[in-house]
């Protein structure tokens, strides 16, 4: 759609968490000329803090403690720019408002009213970066992403209308690129058709600059963060994790499924649809290079990093009528749709079924479990919910291809209880359910058997 050079530049919470890491973001971003348009995520902290006050649980003191937190972490950027007044008084503006919705969700929560309370994130964020940029000398105009982010209304992790959005795209931000200017916009949060704020679920910052980039026919996507590139793991959780040079869009879109915090799942479909290269690096570090991902790269090893997906749900259901029957699967697997809840990994035995649902990826973190759903599954066959439990997968290439790779993955957790294993759906994928207290040693272990020289 761009008839220049456009670069999209991304900067997660970490990257604009303070004036000093916005500052160094600017200079990122200025660094290429062609970035023309930069999304940014919510300060760090924020959306957290949010979540809370959207959970309906607190008090008028909570509320009030919280709102100064927010307070505190916004003003810290406003008092150094040139434009102190105008930035305090639209953070203030927003504050109010949080403060209202928050006292509306403990009287009754949703996952609209969480949608509406947690947008404002990345609205101050942004606003506040835009005035970084114009300090430093850059022409920068602010947008909300509203304007284009077009959704479904599944609050909490609403579907993007990806023609509505590329149409959008055309007619109110496209123009706003042709001009001198660094065009400053929001990640996660979008709107449905009614106009009521939508969020694509928690990362969803990397998928807006995805779906933008796809809208806008983009050059190139970079994903800032405040680690140098996709690493083997999350260096935080095991230290000898090793930086990752290149991926396929296929390993680094199941390293997302499984729970790697760099880059959101459904980040690389838009990029994969229109061949877009992803560059992964680091804003406070920029020197050290980082992950490019693209469709092919110059090697394939059987393993290439291990991953961490908490907050899983299992549900196992079991019924002798399953044995020799056919459209039990069936009868299942509707009673999931008609409440609209996403199934996420499965295995089966002769009499019984189970499944994994994945509470991690909803704005709100709330397992949305439907009782009436669990009732209704009830009329067929028992029904036994487990909760606290963690998913780590082990990803590579051609896996079960290669005799041996399932052996090496099972002799690096023998000491471990496994609650359920997935292996055989995917050449590139072999994931391990275990209890969350379990699941960092058992991450520990599999990336020392299976990436450590």
């Amino acid at each position: 759609m761009a008839n220049f050079q456009l670069d999209i530049a991304k900067f997660g919470g970490t990257s604009v968490a303070d004036f000093k890491a916005m500052t160094s973001s600017v200079q990122v971003s200025a660094s290429n000329p062609n970035t023309r348009l930069v999304v940014v995520s919510a300060c760090a902290g924020v959306t957290n803090i949010l979540v809370e006050l959207a959970s309906g649980a607190c008090s008028r003191d909570k509320i009030e403690e919280l709102i100064k937190k927010l307070y505190d972490i916004h003003y810290e950027i406003a008092s150094k720019v040139a434009t102190t007044d105008i930035c305090l008084k639209f953070i203030k503006e927003h504050l109010n408002e949080i403060r209202d919705l928050a006292n509306e969700a403990a009287m009754e929560r949703s996952d609209a009213l969480t949608d509406r309370i947690v947008s404002h994130g990345e609205l101050m964020s942004s606003f506040l970066i835009v005035e970084v940029f114009k300090l430093h000398g850059y022409n920068a105009k602010w947008f909300d992403v509203r304007q284009v982010m077009r959704t479904d209304s599944c609050f909490g992790h609403a579907q993007p209308l990806v023609e509505v959005v590329e149409s959008l795209c055309k007619t109110h931000l496209a123009p706003l690129l042709q001009e001198d200017n660094i065009v400053v916009t929001q990640g996660f949060i979008a709107s449905n058709s009614e106009g009521m704020t939508t969020t694509l679920g928690r990362g969803g910052s990397d998928y807006t600059a995805a779906l933008l980039g796809e809208a806008l026919a983009a050059s190139t996507i970079s994903i800032w963060t405040d680690v140098p590139g996709v690493y083997t793991t999350d260096p935080r959780l095991v230290p000898h994790a090793k930086p990752i040079d290149e991926l396929t869009y296929l390993e680094a879109a199941e390293m997302a499924t499984f729970g790697a915090k760099i880059l959101h799942p459904s980040t690389l479909i838009p990029a994969v649809r229109r061949g877009i290269p992803v560059y992964v690096g680091s804003s406070k570090e920029p020197e050290k290079g980082g992950t490019w991902v693209k469709p092919e790269t110059t090697s394939h090893p059987a393993f290439r990093a291990v991953a961490l997906r908490k907050n899983q749900t299992l549900i196992v259901l079991a019924s002798p009528k399953m044995v020799g029957a056919s459209g039990f699967l069936a009868k299942v697997f509707g009673v999931f749709a008609k409440y609209n809840q996403s199934i996420d990994l499965v295995s089966t035995s002769e009499v019984s079924i189970a499944v994994t649902l994945d509470a991690g990826s909803n704005t709100s973190g709330i397992s949305q479990l439907n009782e009436s759903m669990l009732n209704e599954l009830r009329q067929f066959c028992h029904v036994k919910v487990e909760h606290n439990l963690s998913l780590v997968a082990v990803i590579g290439n051609e896996m079960s291809n290669i005799p041996g790779t399932a052996t090496k993955a099972f002799d690096a957790i023998e000491n471990y209880a496994v609650r359920m294993i997935c292996y055989g759906a995917s050449n590139h994928n072999l994931c391990f359910l275990v209890d969350e207290d379990k699941a960092v040693s058992a991450l520990t272990a599999l990336h020392k058997h299976l990436l450590e020289d």
